[in-house]
Formats: structure tokens, C-alpha cells, sequence
């Protein structure tokens, strides 16, 4: 039987008319309050100003800024010149300095953060050129406008939605009052005028900036696949010679993948959003992952409408959150398909969340995993969907992939997959696969760079160098502040040696190999932070892959979570060929698009006898690449463990426990103190010594100093 559809919204003209006529209100409104458009008179002289400083050889800074109001507040600080184009200089995501996830709050702590980066370049903050916006408001309230009318009368209840940050009206005062909170914050003479740049085109500028293509030959594919962005959540893009062209915009934070994925998530997995999708994507991997046996894929594929031109719809007669998505998320017939969705107040309650560890307690569990392969399953059919047509349209066949929505690591993957020579050969006629690149912050912690990265489009400087790594969020803690943090009677701590020498580095390196090597569980702490979701070798927890019992220990004793969630391998680049399918679809700049944590790679057979512990119950790892020109311990510490366990591959995992990554040195020992597993934590200060902290007294269970002893004699 075929389930009910309707698609597309009720009221379209109405809600283009309010669209419209909500926008040039806005416009005039915040004008008013020191946001300019990107078109407005203001923005335009200012181009011309910083263009004319940039061509008399002058160096510029920009700072993005994500505001309140939106998840992942923060600021980034670029510096562009006219020879070598943007730079970026730090990406502060205000939620490593408060400790709340995905903070929607004013970003101060990241702003200071950001001074004294300013200030140890000697320059302070009324030296920014301009201030820009991570979102284009007035479009963004058109979009909530038409939203609510196009679907009159349900689309009021949006309006009465407690867990939309979109309809907060104290966060929504707080943006509007930025240029006066900045002049307050940093003793400036006047308010700071705010320049606003596209949500979208702050993704795709940055992520193709970024990447290691060339779009002087052939053009390049971007593709924004978003929970929402100011008009819409799919936006699509081709670079050729320099210039970005948008292609298409589906104006409709609905019609969204992300938005799919987030609500399906949640209310099946347990989960709020932004904690969901990625522990659904792992739980995928224990259902049925094959569409002809699976029992809801072809029923759950329905929820989304494939149409022409790549178009991805929502199925308003199935899905519901167009208008209600967290009280009332289903209608009867999804409803019919996966059951009632979980309520806002049964999230993260141990009689709803999805386990595996404990089958027993909810005797449905295999039927809740089949039905994470099915969303997952059909999440991957609707980015093909969307990238065959762009790939066809452009006549590309390298792509960047950004938006939130690029952080499914699996979907990712199949798009390698599915885009092969075959498909280039019947869509192209040549000979060709897709190459594929993902920015390490595809979300939105990555458009506070994106829209600084835009901006000096704007004002004609080059393009800037491809990314190589992500370790720009904050500055590397000094001595000074780590012996601040160990002042505390709980934890024990041993000056233990200094990087700073070739020598030194490949001491402590191969120290860490052998107490990992001993089935220890350790934690790197050193440098800048990653910008990101990911830890990647500076704020990384450590543990051995060949170690079978390494991941129940690890999520059960350290992160306490879930066993469904995988570990991820972090290898040099001889190691992930050895273990790992590495697709040629991924090795342009030598397989560059691996050094990030955002793409799966198939394992080898021989791979899960060898390094149980980082391939999932699928056979995939989420690798990552380490060089030695990026991070030279964590490098040098991969090498040592080549020599301590044969492999120079090991377990990798963010060093956090309920909270953001561990920013500051007063974090680090707090998480410390929070996981009673957690051997020791080595803390690299700036000028390269490196202190080992590890439990005291009851806690202390004596493995580290019997290591050390036991490393020292060898």
C-alpha cells in the first residue's frame, strides 16, 4: 500500500510574498542596529577601502563571527595579504572556553581568547578591518517568516516551539545588540558595524579555498548539504577560474537531509539534536545495512520525495516537522512505519536511549538498529541523488562537500563509492571517478572562517593555501597556565621531558607508544587546539588498536557511552594503506581528504584480527592521516608504536567526557578528574616541555609510575 504524499509547502505564493516583505523590513531594522548587507552602500564603500589598503601592500584582518542565536557561537581571525591571500590565524569556538556544547551564547570567552592571540602578534582589536557575519539576517527571518505562513494554520506552531533557538527572542536581542556588546567588551570608541555574509556561501567559499583543488583547468562542484541555512538547506555551486557561481538553492529549511536526519535520530535513538546523528550513524552499522532485506527501508524512503533536477522534498503527509518537529515530529503513516517518536522530555533517559550493551533491556533493540540502517540508507540515496545531478550539470568530477550534513563520514564514503569510472563513463562519457574533499569543519563552527574567507574574495586577494591540518582553535597553553591547572591535591604530576629537540620529541613519543603498548589509555594534550568536531592529535585521548578489550574500556571506564559508538583509527599514511581501502577518489594533495576524521574507509581483511578495536561492526574505520610536517609527536609517537606493537596505527578519540573537547589546562585535568579510566594525561606546554599528570591518592592505581621506572630501565 503506498503511503499519503504532499509536497512542497500549502501557501507557496503567500510565503514568497512574506519572504519578501519580511526581508526589506529586516534589512531596514537592522541597519539601523549596525548589520549591513552585502549589497548595501555601507558594505559595498568599505569593499572599496580595504581592497585599496590590500593593494598598497597593507595587511588586513577580517574576524568572522557566529553570533547568538544560532548553535556554535565563535569568532574567527584571519589576516590576508595581496601575496599570499587569507590566513587563518585562530578559529575560537566559544563552547571549548564556557564548557556548553554547542553554546548559542554571546562568544566573549572566544573573543578574549582572540585578543591575546591579537595581542602576542602586536596588534589589538581595533586593528580588524571588518567584522563579518556568519548568517544574512534579514534573509534568515524571511525564511522563519514564509515558513510559518506557507503553512498556515499549522505553521503557527512553530511559533510555540520551546526547543527552536531560531524563535528565542532573548538570544535573538542579544545578536541585535553585538556592535554595542563588542564596543563595550574591547573599550572602543563607537559600535562595531557588522557586514553579513550568506550562511551558504560562507561553507562553500571557505571549503573550496581550502581544498587542494585547482579550478583553473576544469570546473569544481560544491554541494551545501545543511540542516538550514539563510534561504534554504541545499545549496549548490561551481568554481571555474577563480569565480563561484550558485547554482541552486532549494529555499526551504524543510526539504532538508539534515533536518531528516536530526529528527529521525532523536526521537528513535534517544538523543537531543547535535548529539543524535552521529551515535545513529554508528548504531546504522549493527542493523540491516542491505536495501533488499531491510524491513523499512523501502517504506521510510517515502518520507522523502527523489524529483528532477536532484530535488529532495519532504513528504508533508508523513513527515511533520515542518511545522511541529520536536512535540509532534510524525504523522499516522511514518508513525505507522517506525512508531510514536520519543517526546523532548524522554531523551537521554536509559529506557528509551538505543543501547546495545545491555540487549536485554529494551527486547526491541535489533528492530531500533534495522531501523537506523534504513534512515541511514536512505540519507546516502538522497545525496547521490542531489550530487549525480550537480556532477551532471557541471560536468565536474571533483566535489567539495560541506554543511553539517558532511559530517556522516559513511555517506561520504558511498558517494566515493557510487561515483566510480562506470558512473563517469554512462553520465560524462570519459574516463573519470569523483574526487572527493571535506573541510575538517563543515558545520557551522567552520562559517565563522567562511565568511572571512568570502570577504577577502571580495576585496580581490588570491585564494589563499589548501588546509593541510586543523589546529587553530585557541593558543598553545604555556608552562605558566599548565602549573596553574595541577595545583590541585587529587592529581599527581612529574615534569617528564621536552619536544622541543628532534631528540626530546622522540623520547616522549616513545614513551607514550609504550605505555599505550601496555594496554594503557592516555591523553595528548598540546598546541592549538583542532577546530572542528574532531580531536586529531592535540587534544586526543590514546589507546591500543590491537587490543580487543580497548573499546568496551574505553567507552565504558573513560567516555562513558554508548557501545555502539566505533573508534577511530589515527595512522601514518603507510599504515591506513596497509589496513584500509584508501579510494582514489580521496588522494589528491596524497590522500589529503583522510586527515580528518570525515570519511570512512573499508577495511582489510586481515585488519580486524590485526586492530579490532577501530574497525566497526561494519568493517569501516573513520581514518585519519597524520603527518609529520602537521603534528610531529603525535607522528613521531604512530612511529614509535610501529616498533612497540608492529603497527603505526592507533585508537584516537576526542579527550572529553560530557562536555566540548578540553580546551584550556584547567579543563584537561577536570576531565581528568571526571574519568576514573584515564592513565595519564601528558600536557605539552608552549615552549615544548611536557608534564604528566595522572589520579592521586585512592584513585591512584600506580600503572604510570611503574611504566616510567619500567620505560627508563629499558
Amino acid at each position: 500500500m503506498k503511503s499519503p504524499r504532499r509536497i512542497g509547502p500549502r501557501f507557496p505564493r503567500l510565503g514568497r510574498f512574506c519572504f519578501r516583505a519580511t526581508r526589506r523590513v529586516a534589512t531596514w531594522a537592522m541597519t539601523l542596529a549596525g548589520f549591513h548587507a552585502n549589497d548595501s552602500h555601507f558594505t559595498v564603500r568599505r569593499i572599496a577601502e580595504i581592497r585599496a589598503k590590500l593593494a598598497r601592500g597593507e595587511t588586513v584582518l577580517l574576524a568572522g563571527l557566529g553570533l547568538p542565536g544560532t548553535h556554535n557561537s565563535g569568532v574567527a581571525l584571519v589576516e590576508v595579504t595581496q601575496a599570499n591571500g587569507p590566513r587563518l590565524i585562530v578559529n575560537n569556538e566559544e563552547e571549548r572556553f564556557s564548557g556548553d556544547k554547542h553554546t548559542t551564547q554571546y562568544p566573549r570567552a572566544a573573543l578574549d581568547a582572540m585578543r591575546v592571540t591579537l595581542r602576542a602578534m602586536g596588534r589589538d582589536v581595533a586593528d580588524i578591518d571588518a567584522w563579518l557575519t556568519t548568517w544574512d539576517y534579514p534573509d534568515l527571518l524571511g525564511t522563519l517568516a514564509r515558513s510559518i505562513v506557507e503553512e498556515l494554520p499549522d505553521g503557527l506552531k512553530l511559533l510555540r516551539t520551546k526547543n527552536s533557538v531560531s524563535f528565542d527572542a532573548r538570544r535573538l536581542e542579544q545578536m541585535t545588540r553585538t556592535p554595542k556588546l563588542l564596543r563595550k567588551q574591547f573599550g572602543l570608541p563607537a559600535r562595531v558595524p557588522l557586514l553579513m555574509m550568506p550562511h551558504h556561501d560562507n561553507h562553500a567559499w571557505f571549503s573550496f579555498a581550502a581544498s587542494p583543488f585547482d579550478d583553473c583547468n576544469e570546473p569544481v562542484a560544491i554541494a551545501v548539504l545543511d540542516g538550514t541555512g539563510d534561504q534554504g538547506s541545499i545549496s549548490l555551486y561551481v568554481a571555474e577560474s577563480g569565480e563561484m557561481q550558485q547554482l541552486y538553492c532549494n529555499n526551504s529549511v524543510f526539504d532538508s537531509l539534515g533536518a531528516f536526519y536530526s529528527v529521525i535520530s532523536s526521537t528513535q535513538g534517544g538523543w537531543t539534536w547535535l548529539s543524535s546523528e552521529g551515535r545513529y550513524m554508528g548504531a546504522a552499522a549493527w542493523g540491516d545495512m542491505n536495501r533488499a532485506s531491510n524491513p523499512y527501508y523501502a517504506r521510510l524512503r517515502e518520507v522523502l520525495h527523489f524529483g528532477a533536477n536532484g530535488e529532495i522534498q519532504l513528504n508533508r503527509a508523513m513527515g511533520n516537522w515542518y511545522c511541529d518537529p520536536f512535540e509532534a515530529p510524525y504523522k499516522s503513516a511514518l508513525i505507522k512505519i517506525l512508531g510514536k517518536p520519543l517526546k523532548p522530555d524522554q531523551l537521554w533517559n536509559p529506557d528509551a536511549v538505543l543501547r546495545v550493551e545491555d540487549i536485554q533491556h529494551r527486547p526491541d533493540t535489533q528492530d531500533r538498529l534495522d531501523k537506523a540502517a534504513a534512515t541511514q540508507l536512505v540519507f546516502e540515496d538522497a545525496m547521490k541523488h542531489v550530487v549525480d545531478h550537480l556532477l551532471r550539470t557541471t560536468g565536474a568530477h571533483r566535489l567539495v562537500l560541506t554543511g553539517g550534513v558532511a559530517l556522516n563520514a559513511l555517506g561520504n564514503m558511498r558517494l566515493l563509492q557510487h561515483f566510480d569510472e562506470a558512473w563517469f563513463a554512462q553520465a560524462q562519457g570519459r574516463t573519470k571517478r569523483l574526487h572527493l574533499w571535506i573541510p575538517p569543519t563543515p558545520g557551522d563552527p567552520g562559517v565563522t572562517i567562511g565568511a572571512a574567507w568570502m570577504f577577502a574574495h571580495l576585496i580581490g586577494a588570491p585564494r589563499g593555501a589548501a588546509m593541510t591540518h586543523a589546529f587553530y582553535c585557541g593558543d598553545a597553553p604555556t608552562q605558566t597556565d599548565i602549573t596553574a591547572a595541577l595545583r590541585t591535591e587529587d592529581i599527581k604530576t612529574q615534569m617528564i621531558g621536552d619536544i622541543s629537540t628532534p631528540e626530546g620529541c622522540g623520547a616522549i613519543a616513545d614513551l607514550m607508544a609504550f605505555m599505550v603498548a601496555q594496554s594503557g589509555i592516555i591523553a595528548l594534550y598540546q598546541g592549538a587546539a583542532e577546530t572542528g568536531p574532531r580531536a586529531l592529535g592535540h587534544r586526543s585521548i590514546l589507546a591500543n588498536p590491537c587490543d580487543a578489550g580497548t573499546r568496551e574500556r574505553l567507552n565504558e571506564r573513560v567516555k562513558y557511552r554508548e557501545a555502539i559508538r566505533p573508534l577511530a583509527p589515527m595512522a601514518t599514511l603507510e599504515a591506513a594503506c596497509e589496513y584500509f581501502d584508501l579510494l582514489e577518489g580521496a588522494s589528491d594533495a596524497d590522500y589529503n581528504a583522510y586527515n580528518y576524521m570525515v570519511l570512512t574507509a573499508q577495511s582489510k581483511p586481515h585488519a580486524r584480527d590485526k586492530i579490532p578495536a577501530v574497525i566497526h561492526a561494519d568493517g569501516t574505520g573513520r581514518i585519519q592521516i597524520v603527518r609529520a610536517e602537521d603534528d610531529p609527536l603525535t607522528h613521531a609517537y604512530l612511529k614509535a608504536l610501529g616498533r612497540h606493537i608492529g603497527v603505526e596505527l592507533s585508537v584516537n578519540t576526542s579527550f572529553n567526557v560530557a562536555g566540548p573537547i578540553a580546551q584550556t589546562p584547567q579543563q584537561a585535568i577536570e576531565t581528568l578528574q571526571r574519568s576514573a579510566g584515564l592513565d595519564v594525561v601528558l600536557m605539552v606546554a608552549s615552549d615544548g616541555q611536557v608534564t604528566a599528570a595522572w589520579h592521586g591518592g585512592t584513585r591512584d592505581s600506580g600503572r604510570f609510575t611503574a611504566w616510567l621506572a619500567e620505560w627508563s630501565r629499558a
